[in-house]
């Protein structure tokens, strides 16, 4: 990995640092709850009888909830290994076809579908390419659904990051990614429309947005393994990266009795494409 410590790295260069760890990201990623995927069928109109297409996949976490509803799945990754492991993790369902391409570049071969999703994808995708191709794809009346992982706090919660901030500025000072998660009332009252990624004008109807509170709990090593499949730490190199995370992995085992919480929102955001 290049030293990109002092630049804005690239948007495609970035999303591909995940292909260095499809294990460990499918192991200690959060998937959707399954009242999520029961909120997109109603909304969508999904059934057995459905195309979808899915945006970067990864390691097939959302794709095998979506194999699960019976629709027939297309799912594009970019990154060789991610989609060879999501291939084996989906091998024996019929349903569900993996293509190895950005979704830039990808070739639909005149294939149209009745609903696009992207989990925790989409922000790797260039807004200037991406929404309008998504609108392209879709049948009429079809929809596009973007499902995240928001991390959130409660007040009065032990939080890692407020355990392990002088240990941040110690081994990486002044990064401006460092930071307590936001209030989870807070996202609730804030996080309407499409979120974070750019709002993709007239292509879509009003956004519909549900939220969905989860938790995973970790010791110190495991908390670790799940920071270094986040994108803020494995753009830092392999020698500010390990000695923080083993720093912050005995923190965890000495001032929080080896034991931490990650909250989620888990959210949906649906609109109807216009024609």
């Amino acid at each position: 990995m290049t030293d990109d410590r002092k630049t804005d790295p690239n948007r495609h260069d970035l999303g591909r640092v995940f292909n260095e760890v499809p294990q460990l990201y499918d192991r200690v990623r959060p998937g959707y709850p399954d009242e999520l995927f029961a909120d997109f069928c109603d909304i969508t109109g999904v059934t057995e009888r459905s195309a979808v297409l899915e945006v970067g996949c990864g390691t097939g976490q959302a794709t095998r909830s979506l194999a699960a509803l019976g629709c027939s799945v297309t799912a594009i990754e970019p990154g060789q290994d991610m989609a060879a492991f999501a291939r084996r993790r989906i091998a024996g369902l019929h349903n569900i076809e993996v293509e190895t391409s950005t979704f830039e570049e990808w070739d639909d071969r005149g294939r149209r579908f009745d609903a696009l999703v992207a989990a925790s994808s989409w922000h790797w995708v260039d807004p200037s390419i991406g929404w309008r191709r998504a609108h392209d794809v879709l049948c009429p009346g079809g929809w596009m659904a973007l499902l995240g992982n928001v991390v959130v706090r409660r007040p009065g919660e032990p939080e890692v990051y407020a355990e392990t901030a002088d240990l941040h500025e110690r081994f990486y000072p002044g990064n401006p990614g460092w930071g307590h998660p936001p209030l989870e009332d807070d996202v609730r009252a804030t996080g309407e429309g499409w979120g974070l990624v750019e709002d993709p004008g007239a292509l879509f109807g009003p956004t519909i947005v549900r939220w969905y509170p989860t938790v995973q709990w970790f010791d110190g090593d495991g908390f670790a393994d799940l920071l270094r499949s986040t994108s803020l730490y494995r753009r830092l190199t392999r020698d500010v990266r390990e000695p923080l995370l083993d720093a912050v992995a005995e923190r965890i085992r000495t001032r929080m009795g080896d034991r931490a919480s990650r909250r989620y929102l888990s959210v949906l955001r649906v609109g109807q494409r216009l024609e």
